[in-house]
């Protein structure tokens, strides 16, 4: 393996942190491009609907950005800058990816669940008439089909009609060109990507799963092999001769990480290892960021025992239904149950968690009320309530706060 530097757990930490822009807050105001290069960074950006705080893309965005308006997003993707595809799960990619994915919409049986041949068979007709009534028509979201009172039974029912989409869409026939009130509106691939032509710019399998894995290594900074695959949801991957050819290449350089042993770091994160890398970043973390998404990397990387327990019976939660983890300066320290009530414009912190041997200093108090601070204002917050927490955090804080949203 050639081990060409020794690392402390910390280095590790912060040399992740930094590919994944988490290592320093934004030095300015958030500009549109910023929001493109930090999707770019890291490779992908998940999609989940729960909203119970921030809908989760838009937080991952924010953690790295600070304050910009969430419209964005809908931008890059209406642009055409982004698309959506399956990757790690249903996510924002870069256009300039397209052809990384393009061999799964042409082998749709593949993705399991996303994709029913045998559906796509039994309604043949019912789904060519749907795509001419796109090409004449327009785009057209899952909601326009929706059955209404004097609706009569047949396939512009909301059931069949959504499977066909989705069918559609993993398929690569159909893409989601925007997205209103986050509701995906469909259009025909031809219209959202003319330029492609699948005889010249299509990439094989292999070369396919290839640059997957090389995105996967700069968007981790730094690795064990066994973290690589599960960054586009890869399976059966060849990854010795991938890592052979890649040290080769010099793409990357082995490294022994302190408690961690031998891993793998990115070029371009080499540089960085030429002066000292402090981390002085404080935010709050979606479940599907991808510095917690791989459950096992975070457990190992930053010690901190982590599962989502939205999908799991509110009787056997050991935290809550939507927990955010705290980045502070490197590390995770904490964890918080919290959920936006609109109505009242109010952040409510149903319980806060510390990590073991998370000390309290000033500092660490400090930092923790101001990121929940800015991330309450970016949600148009006009106040703060704590309703379980530490004591010794309630009685440096108090129990609830007023929040100026003009200022974040």
């Amino acid at each position: 393996m050639n081990v060409t530097h020794s690392l402390s757990l910390q280095q590790a930490r912060n040399l992740h942190l930094a590919a994944q822009g988490m290592l320093r807050a934004p030095l300015h105001r958030a500009r549109f491009q910023d929001l493109i290069d930090c999707v770019s960074r890291m490779s992908l950006l998940q999609i989940d609907t729960i909203n119970v705080v921030a809908r989760s893309p838009y937080l991952v965005l924010f953690s790295r950005l600070g304050h910009y308006p969430s419209s964005w997003l809908e931008q890059a993707l209406k642009q055409g800058e982004l698309f959506e595809y399956w990757a790690h799960e249903a996510c924002f990619i870069p256009r300039a990816d397209y052809k990384l994915l393009r061999h799964r919409m042409l082998s749709p049986e593949k993705l399991g669940w996303k994709y029913n041949a045998t559906w796509m068979s039994e309604h043949q007709q019912e789904i060519t008439d749907l795509l001419e009534h796109i090409r004449l028509n327009g785009p057209v979201r899952a909601a326009d089909f929706a059955s209404g009172d004097n609706h009569k039974p047949g396939w512009w029912a909301w059931k069949p009609h959504k499977r066909h989409l989705e069918n559609l869409f993993s398929a690569g026939e159909l893409m989601v060109a925007e997205r209103r009130n986050f509701q995906r509106v469909y259009d025909l691939r031809s219209r959202v990507m003319p330029e492609w032509q699948d005889e010249l710019h299509s990439i094989d399998e292999t070369e396919a799963i290839s640059l997957m894995l090389l995105n996967s290594a700069r968007s981790l900074g730094i690795f064990r092999a066994a973290w690589l695959p599960d960054y586009y949801r890869l399976k059966r991957v060849a990854l010795k001769p991938f890592l052979t050819q890649m040290q080769a290449n010099g793409d990357i350089v082995a490294v022994n990480v302190a408690g961690l042993g031998e891993m793998w770091l990115h070029r371009d994160s080499l540089s960085l290892l030429d002066s000292p890398l402090s981390a002085s970043h404080s935010a709050l973390l979606s479940p599907f960021d991808p510095v917690v998404w791989d459950r096992k990397r975070v457990l190992e990387l930053f010690d901190f025992d982590y599962r989502i327990e939205c999908y799991t019976p509110e009787a056997k939660r050991k935290y809550g239904y939507f927990v955010l983890p705290f980045l502070h300066r490197g590390q995770i320290k904490a964890r918080l149950d919290a959920r936006m009530v609109r109505k009242s414009n109010q952040l409510v912190i149903k319980n806060l968690w510390l990590e073991d041997n998370t000390r309290l200093t000033p500092s660490f108090i400090q930092d923790f009320q101001r990121a929940i601070t800015r991330f309450a204002a970016w949600q148009d917050a006009e106040q703060v309530i704590i309703e379980q927490a530490p004591k010794a955090l309630l009685s440096a804080w108090s129990s609830s706060w007023s929040v100026n949203s003009k200022g974040a």
